[in-house]
């Protein structure tokens, strides 16, 4: 396959869950401040920084606040990252590799597109967000649907997928870093009831709520929700499940193409960090370097499949 072919696929379902991730991200910042409404500016403030946008927010407003917040996430025009800008950037992505794709993908995607286009239009208000961003995160999963239920499990399927899990492990990654950030608001919360309630609330975001209450025999406490998130390797959002996915379509594409890269072994390195360890020694560690150092190898693997494959060649 040309590397430029890869690229577009790799990089149509990266825009694609960055939407979804971008909205769940909104989610919980609107679920916090449900639950706490003492320090509004700092926990939207939370949201942005760990969405690496703090420099672009901050060029556009001068404050925090949940409406200047959810309008850059989801519509802003100069923000790449925004709801809008990714999923634009998918159907070009999409329309670049159409000969690669069946016909039900790119239709998913290019009703997604015009879906959102219209519903993203103007400003949302605070009594529509939910719907809103049940909606993306809907049509994202239309388009998974399509992939699964369509595409050869082949090249193309793998760059697919690679895209999914590389923005999703570090979306789950930033997701806990927010709870790292803004939940708290002194240490002596740790373990308490506000603190145990405010992890349920991340694991709702990444609808996980219903997972955890069948595959996990305990409460909803800090260390036992953390640990589904990271180590559980049955959630398909956890960092461990998301590091296999990586691992289990680098080794596909590694036979199709009978070579072994650079990659392979960052890979096989993050999932031996998201798996032969537990969440005692996560937590003994601290879980804010622990994720800090997830996002940092994920970031690096991204950018090595891209010059493994020739993305730009």
């Amino acid at each position: 396959m040309l590397g430029k072919t890869a690229g577009g696929l790799y990089w149509m379902f990266r825009y694609l869950e960055r939407a979804e991730n971008t909205a769940r991200l909104i989610e919980a910042g609107f679920r916090i401040a449900l639950t706490r409404s003492n320090d509004a500016e700092s926990e939207w403030k939370s949201i942005i920084v760990s969405s690496a946008n703090q420099a672009a927010y901050e060029a556009l407003h001068d404050g925090y606040d949940s409406a200047r917040v959810t309008d850059f996430l989801l519509r802003e025009a100069t923000n790449s990252s925004s709801v809008l800008s990714a999923i634009k950037s998918a159907r070009d992505n999409a329309r670049l590799t159409r000969t690669a794709l069946t016909s039900e993908v790119w239709f998913a995607v290019n009703d997604t597109w015009m879906l959102l286009a219209k519903l993203l239009k103007d400003p949302i208000p605070v009594t529509q967000l939910s719907g809103v961003l049940a909606t993306i995160r809907q049509q994202s999963g239309l388009v998974r649907g399509a992939l699964y239920g369509t595409m050869l499990r082949n090249d193309i399927y793998n760059f697919c997928r690679l895209g999914t899990a590389i923005e999703r492990i570090d979306a789950t990654a930033r997701l806990i870093d927010v709870k790292y950030y803004s939940l708290l608001p002194s240490p002596s919360f740790v373990g308490s009831r506000m603190d145990n309630v405010q992890w349920e609330t991340i694991l709702r975001s990444v609808s996980a709520h219903r997972s955890f209450r069948w595959a996990i025999d305990d409460d909803f406490t800090a260390p036992a929700i953390a640990s589904f998130l990271i180590l559980d390797p049955r959630m398909p959002r956890s960092l461990a499940f998301c590091a296999g996915e990586l691992v289990e379509n680098l080794n596909d594409l590694g036979d199709e193409y009978n070579s072994r890269c650079v990659a392979h072994d960052l890979a096989d390195a993050l999932l031996a960090k998201t798996t032969k360890r537990d969440i005692s020694s996560i937590f003994d560690e601290g879980l804010h370097v622990f994720v800090g150092n997830i996002i940092k190898d994920t970031s690096i693997l991204a950018q090595q499949i891209e010059i493994d494959y020739r993305f730009s060649g």
